[in-house]
């Protein structure tokens, strides 16, 4: 089965039973509390949440094909893996994030740049999920990304263009 013909149920299905619960409850939190304009759907072949083309119609700068992606989970070897762009692209949203943690969960945060790991299902803080979910609107993600990543790339290519244009 290829990428375009999975849904989200059939990624929900698929996870394995010892996760399938707090996958479906991480899930459930996110959709919940989701900002109107965001929408659960697959983003790279995964599940994510996503300013779908009706909103945003240039999309994915590196993909524009694909909405524009916000948040995602994944079931991975050792982990339950929550991304959040938010946190990645806004210095205070992270900083915010990072001292709320540790007043929900008890686990030390495992994180990366976007991604964050939990590694024992019944620690992951979903009330706290819930809270981030809400910290960003559509429109707060849209400009924050054309401010940080698409003005670069569109600079970028006229920068080529202007060399290629010089020769």
């Amino acid at each position: 089965m290829s990428a375009a013909e999975i849904s989200v149920k059939q990624i929900l299905d698929s996870i394995q039973d010892d996760r399938k619960i707090a996958f479906n409850k991480l899930h459930e939190t996110i959709v919940n509390h989701l900002p109107k304009g965001f929408e659960a759907g697959i983003s790279y072949g995964g599940l994510g949440y996503v300013v779908p083309h009706s909103v945003y119609p240039d999309g994915y700068h590196c993909k524009p094909t694909e909405p524009l992606p916000f948040a995602g989970i994944a079931s991975q070897k050792n982990s339950i893996n929550f991304y959040h762009m938010g946190i990645y692209a806004d210095p205070e949203l992270l900083d915010w994030f990072v001292a709320e943690y540790p007043k929900h969960c008890s686990q030390k945060l495992d994180m990366g740049k976007s991604c964050i790991r939990f590694k024992k299902m019944e620690n992951i803080p979903f009330e706290l999920i819930a809270e981030l979910m809400q910290k960003m609107t559509v429109s707060d993600w849209i400009q924050k990304y054309e401010e940080l990543y698409k003005t670069k790339v569109e600079a970028k290519t006229k920068t080529k263009t202007e060399a290629k244009t010089k020769k």
